[in-house]
C-alpha cells in the first residue's frame, strides 16, 4: 500500500512540475509576442475614383532582428494597411511600415518606428528538424483575446509549387492547436521556446476552428523575406495576359493591372491610381479603371519572363536609386518616376 501511495505522489508531483515548466516556458517567450492593429481603406467599386471605404483590423505578431526593431507577421493582416500599430504584452504601442512581404506563403516583414528596446527578440528555430507528432503552442489575439495560448501538436507538414509569376514554394504545418480569427501571423513555438511557424490560416466548413489550422514554416519565412521576399510596393495588381491586353486595348501582349493602392505606400506617393468600378470576367471578379503598368525601367512588362524580371530587379533595388514606371491611363501612355526610400 505504500508503495502504491508512493508511486501515485511521485505521478502527482511529475504533472505538477511539468505543468510548472510549461508555464515558465510561456511566460519566458509571451513578450515577444505582438498584437497588430491595421487600418485599410479600398474603394467599394461603384465607379467614383474619389470613395474609399476604411475598415479596422487586427491580428498578431512577433518581434525578430538583432536591433529588436523588425515584427514577423502573416502578409494577409498587413498588405493593404494605410496604418499600423502593434501592441505589446505591456499595453504600449509603436508605429509599424510595411517592408516585405509574400501573399503565396503568407508572409510579411514590418519595421518598428523605433526598435522595442524593453523586449527580448523571439529566437528563429530551423522548422526542417521538426517532426510530425511534436508539441507546440502557439500565442496570439484570437478574437481580439490579447496574448491567448493554444497548445497541440504537428498534424503534418505539406509544400506545394504554386502557378504563379513568382513560382514560389509554400511550405507549412498542419496543427490542431486551436487558431481562430485574430490568430493569423501569431507565431508558432516548439518546446525550446523557438519560433518554427508564423500562423496563416484555418480550414473550416462552419466559419470556427475545426482542428485544421496551418502556419508557413520558419525556414520558408525567413528565406523569402531574406532574399526572395518581395518590396512592399502598396499595391494590388492583376498580371494581363495576351486577351485580356486586347480587351482593354493595351498595347503589348502583357502588363500589370493596378486593383488598388495603399495610401502612404511608395506607390501612393509615387502617383500610380487603383480601380474604382468592379467588373467581372469569366469568374474573375475585379477593379477596373486603375492604371495599367507597361514597363519598369527598361524592362517591358510583356511576358511572365520579363514580369519576373521585374520583381527581381525590383528586389535589388538601393535605397536613393531612381526609377521609372510607364504606365497606361485613360488611353494614354505616362511615366512616373520614384525614388527608392527604403
Amino acid at each position: 500500500m505504500k508503495r502504491i501511495l508512493y508511486a501515485l505522489a511521485l505521478l502527482v508531483l511529475s504533472v505538477q512540475v511539468k505543468s510548472q515548466s510549461f508555464a515558465d516556458l510561456v511566460e519566458s517567450v509571451k513578450p515577444s509576442v505582438v498584437k497588430i492593429h491595421v487600418l485599410e481603406k479600398k474603394n467599394p467599386g461603384i465607379g467614383n475614383p474619389t470613395t474609399q471605404t476604411s475598415a479596422q483590423g487586427f491580428g498578431s505578431g512577433v518581434l525578430v532582428g538583432k536591433r529588436n526593431n523588425y515584427i514577423l507577421t502573416a502578409a494577409h493582416v498587413v498588405a493593404n494597411a494605410s496604418k499600423i500599430q502593434v501592441e505589446f504584452s505591456d499595453g504600449s504601442m509603436l508605429s509599424a511600415v510595411n517592408r516585405r512581404l509574400d501573399k503565396t506563403a503568407d508572409v510579411a516583414l514590418i519595421e518598428l518606428e523605433r526598435p522595442a528596446s524593453n523586449f527580448p527578440a523571439a529566437k528563429i528555430g530551423d522548422s526542417d528538424k521538426v517532426r510530425v507528432g511534436e508539441d507546440i503552442f502557439i500565442i496570439g489575439n484570437p478574437l481580439g483575446l490579447s496574448f491567448s495560448v493554444s497548445k497541440g501538436i504537428i498534424s503534418g507538414k505539406h509544400s506545394e509549387m504554386h502557378e504563379t509569376i513568382e513560382g514560389k514554394i509554400q511550405e507549412f504545418f498542419q496543427t490542431d492547436a486551436s487558431i481562430n480569427k485574430g490568430n493569423s501571423g501569431g507565431p508558432m513555438f516548439n518546446m525550446q521556446g523557438e519560433v518554427i511557424g508564423i500562423v496563416s490560416s484555418i480550414l473550416s466548413f462552419s466559419g470556427g476552428f475545426e482542428g485544421l489550422g496551418f502556419a508557413a514554416t520558419s525556414n520558408i519565412a525567413v528565406e523569402i523575406l531574406g532574399q526572395q521576399g518581395r518590396i512592399w510596393f502598396g499595391t494590388e495588381i492583376l498580371p494581363m495576359n495576351p486577351e485580356f491586353c486586347k480587351i482593354f486595348n493595351v498595347p503589348q501582349e502583357g502588363a500589370l493591372m493596378v486593383l488598388n493602392v495603399v495610401d502612404n505606400s511608395p506607390a501612393y506617393f509615387m502617383g500610380l491610381k487603383g480601380g474604382y468600378l468592379t467588373m467581372k470576367i469569366g469568374e474573375l471578379e475585379f477593379l477596373s479603371g486603375g492604371d495599367i503598368i507597361l514597363q519598369f525601367d527598361d524592362i517591358p512588362l510583356n511576358s511572365i519572363e520579363n514580369i519576373e524580371k521585374f520583381y527581381e530587379y525590383m528586389n535589388n533595388l538601393e535605397k536613393g536609386q531612381e526609377y521609372q514606371v510607364k504606365i497606361l491611363r485613360n488611353g494614354e501612355t505616362k511615366t512616373l518616376r520614384w525614388r527608392m526610400t527604403q
